[in-house]
């Protein structure tokens, strides 16, 4: 069995503990995401692209993290930070719709945020369109801790539950938003021209649909630290979510280390990448007609799809590559998935490879699966995915979950990811199929050691700032650079430094009160 030699932090260490309710989970993960971020990474997995050979790598050292080389998370602001006005002085107020799955509407809220801050207004609480993706009505007070969204970003922006009445000519009515579209990955400039032009005209807007509305190429790196403030530290799921995953964790860590695997093969991926040929004839016939009637025409050619890496891997070749890499059918794996298409006959040589499989319905508490339908079972996913010890996206482009993650993971200490080149391995898993299996796993695992294993490294477009928030929201500890120091490690102090004031939390508890439950009065801030 894969050794059991990785380091916990303290949070994790109170996160595996059972029975301990909300308020202790609060703390758990509190510490979890902050505390560990830099305190287990200067024992790192160590593995670079010029430090060692195929032959050598231990893979019983990839439960561990991955190498930091000094660097540590931190979004606090290295520059004065103004803190927003009060709702009266703003220039308006910004209300978005985010569209999409789970993850794609989170990069919206984080846009959102950063959108306020940019034109100086008052942002409502973003709505989701539950609807038509998930069916389902949940929307933000569903899934989200409202009151701690509000409360780690109240240096950031101003926020409100919904746009506020007004009285003109003694009479009283809700203040109406202008709808725009925004254009797809609109410069900071549209919103500070086009978007602020309107908001002041009519006092409020609407931007709708709002997903990948703002370029993720902004110059100012503190626009950027406010985005992982949004996204590692304001959005928290709900505590019901909190708790169901933690007791998930619980259950597989029980025995030992765990890796997650997201694992790409639901019929609208496989339609959108045109790789139908591994098919039936009918399998292929659906997909034929899911893609006419969701993407654009055009022609595919599967095997020109498959060598440049744009084919999910299927769950044999995960199986392929895991066991090629050294890991046996001991190792203990949590699959994140939607409905997989083409039948069970995909899975079987993957679970005669692994056949310790779980996902969040076999290894949840009693009645998980009524609880966990829609956005909050991929949120679920999402938080056990985080918290194992690897993560393993089988498909990186297009998925806002397994991006999201990775950038998450990155920030959260650098948890070791592996992330298969698709277009790498492409030849090798086409040579097997045609009879050529000579030296097979050593090719896979000469590709699949040749990687950073979620350390550090430059993002290079097309990669994108939610998947490697590198180096606008890390620092270093003994720098040899000034610039790459580290501020003070709690946000807070950061920010309550810069000003004359602080405005109270009492306001921000009143205000929602009446509007979503309250959370753990024993919570721990996360900085």
């Amino acid at each position: 069995m894969v050794g059991r030699t990785a380091r916990r932090g303290p949070g994790e260490a109170l996160l595996r503990r059972r029975g301990r309710g909300p308020a202790r989970l609060w703390v758990a993960v509190a510490a979890l995401v902050a505390g560990t971020v830099w305190l287990c990474s200067s024992t790192g997995l160590g593995l670079t692209r010029s430090s060692y050979g195929v032959q050598d790598v231990d893979v019983n050292k990839m439960w561990r993290t991955a190498d930091s080389n000094g660097w540590r998370a931190s979004s606090a602001p290295r520059t004065y930070w103004p803190p927003p006005p009060i709702e009266s002085e703003t220039n308006g107020y910004l209300r978005v719709r985010c569209n999409g799955g789970l993850n794609q509407q989170r990069s919206a809220i984080c846009n959102a945020v950063v959108a306020a801050r940019i034109m100086n207004a008052t942002l409502v609480l973003p709505e989701l369109d539950t609807n038509s993706f998930w069916h389902d009505e949940s929307g933000f007070l569903g899934i989200y801790d409202v009151p701690h969204f509000i409360k780690i970003l109240k240096y950031d922006v101003h926020i409100v539950m919904s746009i506020p009445e007004i009285t003109t000519n003694g009479k009283t009515k809700k203040l109406k938003a202008h709808q725009i579209r925004p254009p797809r990955d609109a410069p900071v400039t549209w919103y500070t021209t086009v978007a602020l032009e309107k908001m002041k005209k009519y006092g409020a807007i609407y931007l709708t649909p709002f997903s990948h509305r703002l370029t993720e190429d902004i110059d100012d790196p503190e626009l950027q630290r406010l985005r992982c403030r949004v996204n590692y530290h304001a959005l928290r799921f709900k505590p019901h979510i909190m708790k169901t995953s933690s007791e998930i964790v619980n259950k597989l860590r029980s025995e030992g280390h765990f890796m997650s695997i997201h694992l790409r093969f639901e019929m609208d991926m496989l339609a959108f990448a045109g790789c139908i040929d591994i098919f039936t004839p009918q399998e292929q016939k659906i997909l034929i007609k899911y893609r006419k009637e969701n993407f654009a025409e055009k022609e595919l050619v599967y095997r020109e799809r498959r060598l440049i890496g744009k084919c999910p891997l299927t769950p044999e070749e995960v199986g392929l590559i895991l066991r090629s890499m050294g890991f046996d059918n001991r190792t203990r794996i949590y699959l994140a998935s939607g409905e997989l298409f083409g039948g069970k006959r995909f899975m079987k040589p993957f679970k005669a490879m692994f056949p310790r499989l779980e996902n969040h319905s076999t290894v949840g508490p009693g009645k998980l699966e009524e609880n966990t339908r829609g956005l909050a079972g991929s949120a679920v996913d999402y938080m056990v995915c985080l918290l194992s010890d690897i993560f393993i996206p089988t498909y990186d482009g297009p998925s806002n979950f397994a991006n999201n993650l990775m950038g998450h993971r990155l920030y959260y200490g650098f948890r070791t990811t592996i992330t298969p080149n698709r277009k790498a391995l492409a030849p090798i898993f086409m040579d097997r199929e045609e009879g050529r299996i000579a030296g097979f796993e050593e090719r896979v695992r000469h590709v699949m050691f040749n990687t950073h294993f979620g350390g550090p490294h430059k993002r290079v477009h097309p990669e994108s700032f939610y998947t490697n928030s590198w180096p606008e929201c890390f620092c270093q500890m003994n720098p040899r650079n000034r610039a790459d120091k580290c501020p003070p490690d709690n946000i807070y102090e950061v920010l309550e430094s810069q000003f004359q004031s602080v405005e109270g939390e009492e306001d921000i508890e009143v205000q929602v009160s009446n509007q979503t439950e309250s959370t753990s009065q024993t919570e721990e801030m996360i900085v």
